[in-house]
């Protein structure tokens, strides 16, 4: 029988190797070497020889999967999720705690040291419960016209496609029990074909529930939905659009810090890890060591997660956000805590601030927690408030590294370097640094 090849098919076969892998990377990545470059391997651990399939491969490195692992490092646990390797929400749950610690401490400590120059030892690692920490999640909802089922679940790495779940160990177990009945609830619906996605929220006054829909609801499905907040307990928030949002039930979410409240929205940022919110927060005031003379500058502060505690302890507080109803939801906070010497400002922080009035301040101390992308606009005016203390919140290595270095050539020292295990299981990597002038 005759066989006939299209000119456009083009068969390849991937590369199978054994190598050794001597090191966990940042993000969780095994790092072996073959031909000369590095290689890293996603699924295996230091330590250990494997069989890997190379999927990518660069001029001088590579990317591989883990195809067969010949000897198992006695740091390999069995992971507690039966998605882990299809769901993208975790990386490293077949590493042990401990090792996932120490390997982000070590790459951290390795690239700041590179891009700064000066030697940089994470002296203290702060950690929490490694599964049961999420109070926040947000789940993708997909109507299946062929089989007329709908998927809610967590996205595949690298993919748009959803994994569809009934169980998340990493999820705080009061919002884990819900996924479950929140599926027959949403699948029973009669707009089930145009749901957008669900937000679930842990907080300190019960769980809520936030529902994307793309068209109007009925009345039944509201009443559905709302039989299910009040059975389950459930703050109940409705989103027609990106803009709007309903409070269909429930109170308003808030959670406590330092003996504090603090409300927010359910779309406001806060923290996933509440136990090691607290710890952080914690450190960084021990860190500040504020007094009642004491004049603080807190930037990307958010709704006042920092700001209110350091409110109690120095004498003027000056919390700068960039988006404009989180600044507002700050001066809230401050207000429904008796908290008089707090002003907050809105200012997008990656813009010039010489010409903004609290930028003309003194202030002896500075707090920045940024977002991914760094403070690369503010560091220079940072340098020119000349304060004795700056205590950097980082979630991202890189730009931490590159804001770092303009701090330590204006005659600042590092002191002190956290590693915090804010997201275990995955490959973000959070840390504190304190700088002193020297």
């Amino acid at each position: 029988m005759a066989q006939f090849y299209s000119a456009k098919r083009r068969v390849t076969t991937r590369q199978i190797i054994t190598v050794t892998v001597t090191d966990l990377d940042g993000a969780g990545q095994g790092v072996a070497h073959h031909q000369g470059k590095a290689l890293f391997v996603s699924g295996a651990l230091p330590g250990e020889q494997a069989e890997v399939e190379i999927v990518e491969e660069k001029r001088n490195w590579a990317r591989a999967r883990a195809k067969r692992i010949l000897s198992p490092s006695p740091e390999r646990v069995a992971p507690a999720c039966p998605y882990f390797g299809c769901c993208g929400g975790c990386q490293l749950q077949h590493a042990s705690p401990e090792l996932q610690q120490r390997s982000k401490a070590k790459a951290l400590s390795r690239l700041l040291s590179q891009q700064t120059g000066e030697p940089a030892a994470v002296d203290e690692i702060i950690a929490g419960s490694s599964y049961g920490y999420r109070r926040r999640a947000r789940l993708g909802l997909n109507y299946q016209p062929r089989s007329q089922t709908l998927q809610m679940g967590f996205r595949q790495a690298n993919s748009n496609d959803l994994v569809a779940i009934t169980h998340c160990p990493v999820l705080k177990p009061e919002l884990d029990a819900l996924l479950a009945p929140l599926h027959q609830l949403l699948s029973s619906l009669q707009a089930v074909r145009r749901l957008g996605h669900v937000e679930l929220v842990l907080a300190d006054n019960g769980p809520l529930l936030l529902l994307r829909h793309l068209d109007p609801l009925s009345a039944a499905d509201r009443q559905k939905l709302e039989q299910f907040s009040h059975s389950q307990r459930v703050a109940l928030f409705l989103a027609p659009d990106s803009e709007t949002l309903e409070q269909v039930s429930g109170e308003a979410p808030c959670y406590h810090i330092d003996d504090l409240k603090l409300t927010f929205s359910p779309r406001d940022f806060i923290q996933v890890n509440g136990e090691l919110n607290q710890k952080m927060v914690a450190q960084a005031m021990a860190w500040l060591d504020l007094q009642p003379t004491d004049r603080l500058l807190d930037l990307f502060c958010g709704m006042g997660n920092f700001t209110l505690p350091s409110g109690k302890r120095a004498k003027n507080v000056t919390g700068v956000e960039g988006v404009a109803a989180l600044a507002a939801k700050g001066a809230y906070n401050a207000a429904l805590n008796n908290l008089n010497n707090i002003a907050f400002y809105q200012h997008n922080l990656e813009e010039d601030v010489s010409a903004q009035a609290w930028a003309a301040e003194g202030f002896n101390k500075v707090l920045l927690d940024p977002a991914r992308s760094g403070a690369a606009e503010v560091i220079p005016h940072i340098v020119k408030l000349a304060p004795e203390r700056v205590v950097y919140v980082s979630c991202n290595p890189t730009t931490l590294a590159r804001d770092s270095q303009i701090l330590l050539a204006a005659g600042y020292r590092s002191e002190r370097i956290t590693l915090l295990d804010m997201f275990p299981h995955t490959g973000h990597v959070e840390s504190m640094v304190l700088f002193s002038r020297i």
